[in-house]
């Protein structure tokens, strides 16, 4: 198939590209890019990109599909049905599967379920320990041949430095990024919120910040001793945001994502008791949110990320403290940026897709995306930066319904998303483009 997304405003931060212009795609590749007054290929079907920004495909470093072991909160069909509803191309689903995917056998599982799919890329994280007890390292070589792209024991810790120290130097042989979700467990224990006003408010037991910076400036000081690529998932307090910030003057090879209901949300949210509120990190104080949108705004933090966690209606109809922790975020994750970060100013356009496609691809080494290079896989994010939208939850793609953000309107979204040169999702309030058309690129 031959593809030309024509008059669009193109932004790709690995080439320094910010200008209009036209991106020919053909067998599911990039071709290259060409000015407005150059012609239509021959045979090429037209995408008319009029108004829109034609951005690299957008990568979710942080998401839970749930397959196997959980299939009635999502399996990989759905979530990955979700990520292109989104926006987003590439998905990297975490190992807290049951079984966990701490060997071979249940990466390939993942990449074949989502092959049948036929919808995102998915590329599965493995455990750092066997059946993320912290115990026993995980064969990440294996795993690695299998197809992961990082490690992870993801909402389990690693517990003691001395095994995170191992597996930094086991990951490193393998050039294997570890990620890790930081909390101290023996300070966080039993906690289901912030740890601060409002806690004391509600009568709920806290998630100090502190449990958070212990682990980040645990990892950042491991980085420099083992050398290891880390990455922190879903940094929530200033604690760990500082510590990232020292590691990176010191030219370690420390990262980070933040997650949008941490910029999004206080914890001032939970005072309801809706237990779509509740999740892990939990929702901080204004001042932890302050230090997030500085971070965003100073490139400390390298990536956004949902951390896309979905639980049943049922599971989270229970008591507060009783409920699960997580939300779902693969579909307001990029409309809650837009909104809430580039329209205020916090960030450019150039940044957010910096965030969410080029910084990605560099940290998981992933060379074919977040890119628009000659050569590279045709995975596109095209974005209306001024489409009003509301979020209808009953309509969205997941099988599971847990989030805050049920009923909000947003300005900006993903309208159309590509992943390797075939049109997966085109949102079904959009006209820009002809019905012809559209039963081409779906065919």
């Amino acid at each position: 198939m031959r593809l030309l997304i024509q008059n669009g405003y193109v932004i790709d931060p690995s080439q320094g590209i910010n200008t209009g212009g036209n991106v020919f795609v053909e067998d599911g590749r990039v071709v290259g890019l060409s000015n407005f007054s150059d012609g239509v290929p021959e045979g090429a079907e037209v995408f008319d990109a009029t108004g829109l920004i034609v951005a690299p495909g957008f990568i979710d470093m942080h998401v839970h599909l749930r397959e196997p072991g959980h299939e009635y909160q999502e399996t990989i069909g759905s979530g990955a049905a979700a990520a292109v509803a989104g926006g987003f191309t590439t998905v990297c689903a975490m190992p807290n599967t049951a079984p966990i995917n701490d060997n071979a056998a249940v990466t390939r599982f993942v990449i074949e379920q989502a092959e049948r799919a036929g919808l995102a890329n998915v590329f599965p994280i493995g455990a750092i320990t066997k059946n993320s007890e912290g115990t026993e390292l995980a064969e990440m070589g294996e795993m690695k041949d299998a197809g992961i792209v990082a490690v992870s024991d993801d909402g389990r810790p690693v517990p003691t430095a001395g095994i995170m120290r191992r597996a930094m130097e086991y990951a490193r042989g393998f050039d294997l990024p570890v990620v890790d979700h930081c909390e101290d467990k023996s300070l966080a224990r039993g906690g289901v919120m912030h740890e601060g006003h409002w806690s004391l408010v509600l009568g709920m037991h806290g998630m100090p910040a502190a449990a958070e910076d212990v682990d980040a400036e645990r990892d950042c000081l491991l980085a420099e001793l083992t050398g290891a690529r880390v990455h922190l998932a879903h940094v929530s307090t200033s604690g760990a945001i500082e510590a990232v910030r020292r590691a990176k003057e010191k030219g370690l090879p420390v990262t980070c994502e933040v997650a949008p209901h941490h910029w999004t949300l206080t914890d001032e949210a939970v005072q309801d008791y809706d237990s779509n509120t509740k999740m892990s990190p939990p929702l901080r104080s204004q001042d932890h949110v302050d230090a997030i949108l500085e971070g965003l705004r100073n490139g400390t933090i390298d990536a956004i990320a949902s951390d896309h966690a979905p639980h049943h209606a049922d599971e989270k109809a229970l008591e507060y403290d009783q409920a699960p922790f997580g939300i779902v975020g693969l579909e307001t994750a990029i409309g809650l940026a837009l909104d809430r970060l580039v329209h205020p100013g916090t960030i450019s356009l150039e940044r957010l897709i910096e965030l969410c496609a080029t910084n990605p691809a560099r940290i998981l080494h992933l060379a074919d995306c977040g890119t628009l290079r000659a050569g590279a896989r045709a995975d596109l994010t095209i974005l209306d930066p001024e489409l009003t939208w509301t979020f209808d939850a009953a309509q969205s793609k997941s099988k599971s319904r847990n989030t805050p953000f049920d009923g909000y309107t947003f300005r900006g979204a993903a309208v159309a998303t590509i992943v390797g040169g075939r049109l997966v999702h085109l949102r079904p309030d959009y006209a820009r483009i002809k019905s012809k058309t559209v039963k081409a690129f779906a065919s």
